[in-house]
């Protein structure tokens, strides 16, 4: 029997019922400065949920980063990935099997991964195992795709769909991990802001230097072009003053089907939907860019200067004009 302080055993106990990975660091950190050796037991090939046990309701942003260490010779574990990931290796070597595919993760090559059930092994000799995951769901990969659409384009040998994507590290890859490492060990959280655009980064660059592996993983994650379709003609269409019927035909479907995707896509109306986001638009152009509310109306669809006063008091409870000098940027 093995005696374990207590120190180590709160590890074991939050390893247990919660976090892989957040318990892993807590606990291996201890080992390595206890030298202790505590043999894998059972109890830590139970399922885990990434990123979910990890960060809880902080997962629900969308897009997740954490930096892990592994200090013992040999780890394996089952997971569910709940999230699409990019592993950024530093140094190690670990194995992921997943039902189509096994992944050799390596410090030499990043690893784009689809979200699923995966079984990992990391054999580490006389190196630690240390990596940075970017976990971000669907989502984040629609956005992508319908913000930089001018950039994605089909190539001669793009693969239809692929998963799962090595990349191999470059100099702008491994100065874009040093960056993330150096915001990790800065302390304090990261904005959600800054996380899509350092995933974005990332996203473009690979995109940039190797887009028939890129897209063959970003058509991965879109259920159909229709989504896509939808959402291309409606966000370039904002400012647009186009009607329902209009966007249906440009998306070639029917009124009431384009209705029914909208909803299914936006989780609200058409006309809800974009008077949020001429809203939006609106306020932005009154604060930051200083503009009168005649500049403005027509710029995000309205054809007269009262509908447009009308809609904006209705939404925040002032004029535009009033709205203007209450956050005018002195």
């Amino acid at each position: 029997m093995i005696s374990v302080d207590p120190v180590v055993q709160f590890s074991l106990t939050c390893l247990q019922i919660g976090s892989r990975y957040c318990a892993f660091d807590k606990l291996l950190d201890i080992c390595q400065l206890s030298y202790l050796r505590i043999p894998l037991q059972r109890d830590l090939m139970k399922v885990h949920n990434l990123p979910d046990d990890v960060f809880g309701k902080h997962a629900n942003d969308g897009i997740v980063i954490y930096a892990y260490t592994a200090r013992l010779e040999a780890l394996r574990g089952r997971s569910i990935m709940t999230m699409n990931a990019v592993s950024l290796v530093m140094e190690g070597h670990k194995t992921m099997h997943f039902a189509e595919q096994t992944v050799e993760a390596n410090d030499e090559e990043i690893h784009f991964l689809s979200a699923g059930n995966c079984i990992a092994t990391i054999d580490i000799d006389k190196l630690p195992f240390s990596s940075i995951l970017i976990f971000f769901d669907d989502k984040i990969i629609k956005d992508f795709l319908v913000k930089y659409q001018t950039l994605v384009k089909p190539t001669k040998n793009q693969k239809e769909r692929e998963r799962f994507v090595s990349i191999r590290k470059d100099n702008t890859i491994n100065h874009f991990i040093t960056s993330l490492e150096l915001k990790l060990k800065s302390g304090g959280a990261i904005s959600r802001e800054m996380k899509q655009v350092k995933l974005e980064e990332l996203l473009l660059h690979v995109l940039e230097r190797h887009p028939e592996k890129m897209l063959s993983f970003l058509s991965a994650k879109t259920d159909s072009t229709l989504e896509l379709t939808i959402r291309k003609v409606v966000e370039n269409n904002i400012a647009g003053n186009l009607s329902v019927e209009e966007l249906a035909f440009l998306c070639n479907l029917s009124p009431s089907t384009f209705k029914r995707q909208f909803t299914k896509i936006y989780g609200t109306s058409p006309i809800n939907w974009f008077v949020e986001q001429r809203m939006k638009v609106a306020a932005n152009l009154l604060r930051f860019n200083n503009e009168r509310p005649g500049e403005v109306f027509h710029k995000i669809g309205y054809e007269n200067h009262s509908s447009f006063a009308k809609a904006f008091k209705k939404h925040f409870g002032v004029s535009p004009n009033g709205y203007r000098l209450q956050n005018m940027i002195v």
